[in-house]
């Protein structure tokens, strides 16, 4: 996760605490029960303020310059091995296709990597963590509309970008769905149409009324989603949730609002909400899908404002390290 200075405080830095403590899962006690928080600040003083806000949470916090708040996009991405080494897979970040270029985030990957002082490995394919869905079990999630566009890896054909996502991060199967959703600056991220609940088990949207303004994408979704077969030679159990609808910025521009792009911690899972009508079915289907774990909805429409949610400002990394 990460503070950002660029973008208003208030309700996104209310949301990101909310979204810190459901991670942490303090106890009765106040002790901390779930995962362990690694929290970039991009400056001494923002690095104050998040130690202040997360005060009793065990956060650990990282002076590491960052332009942006998507660790998901720009953060290495945690790999484990058969014998359960973990090492960090860096790869490059062009801006999602040149739309952002920002100081400082095409290096956070690396510096990320050093600071977990995990062995790395650099690899030169563009690619965000949000346009990847792994099952941990050698199957990939992706869309074509992200990882084919010639503004990531232009001139790459799809069967050599299938070997990289094998070389890297150890993808046996890559299932290919086509467009997300529409207004997603990233082009189409996976993490905003489809999840990965278990392996063999996908959740992703289906339209909200016949209003939805992405009812033929989330169609698509679950009927190709319906047809596929993982690494295993699992056909795939699909689950849907309802879409939020239409959910807008301040100028009436719609937005990317997915309730899939939730973060799924030790203990708990939070969920994005958007304060509309879908808000709570989609939270009661949700629940069902993760049984072992307590389900929070926290609010996103400001956090959505910079295009995305909790998924996309977050980046796990297993415990353990490299023996030997």
């Amino acid at each position: 996760m990460k503070t950002s200075g660029k973008r208003r405080s208030g309700p996104l830095q209310e949301a990101f605490v909310a979204f810190a403590r459901a991670i942490a899962d303090p106890g009765p006690d106040g002790v901390p029960r779930g995962e362990k928080l690694e929290v970039l600040a991009p400056t001494p003083a923002r690095a104050d303020e998040a130690r202040a806000r997360l005060a009793g949470l065990g956060a650990r916090v990282h002076e590491i310059p960052f332009g942006d708040i998507w660790m998901r996009d720009i953060a290495p991405i945690f790999v484990t091995s058969d014998a359960g080494d973990v090492a960090a897979a860096s790869f490059a970040f062009n801006g999602w296709g040149g739309k952002y270029d920002l100081p400082g985030d095409a290096e956070v990957s690396m510096r990320v990597a050093a600071a977990a002082g995990l062995r790395t490995f650099r690899d030169e394919l563009v690619l965000e963590g949000g346009s990847v869905e792994p099952d941990g079990e050698g199957t990939l999630l992706t869309t074509r509309q992200c990882l084919l566009n010639p503004n990531r890896n232009p001139g790459l054909p799809q069967a050599a970008l299938e070997r990289r996502l094998g070389e890297g991060l150890g993808a046996e199967k890559v299932l290919w769905l086509g467009d997300g959703l529409i207004n997603d600056h990233t082009d189409g991220h996976v993490d905003t149409v489809a999840r990965f609940v278990a392996p063999g088990v996908v959740v992703c949207m289906e339209p909200s009324g016949g209003g939805d303004p992405n009812a033929t994408a989330l169609k698509e979704i679950v009927r190709d989603l319906s047809a596929m077969r993982d690494a295993r030679g699992r056909r795939l159990e699909v689950f849907t949730v309802p879409s939020p609808g239409v959910v807008t910025d301040p100028e009436g521009e719609l937005m990317a609002a997915s309730y899939v792009n939730f973060y799924v911690a030790n203990t708990t899972v939070t969920v994005p909400v958007y304060g509309t009508p879908n808000d709570a079915p989609a939270l009661k289907r949700i629940e069902k899908l993760f049984p072992g774990r307590r389900v929070f909805d926290v609010p996103a429409r400001e956090l959505l404002l910079g295009g995305g949610a909790f998924h996309c400002i977050s980046q796990q990394q297993p415990a353990g390290g490299i023996r030997g």
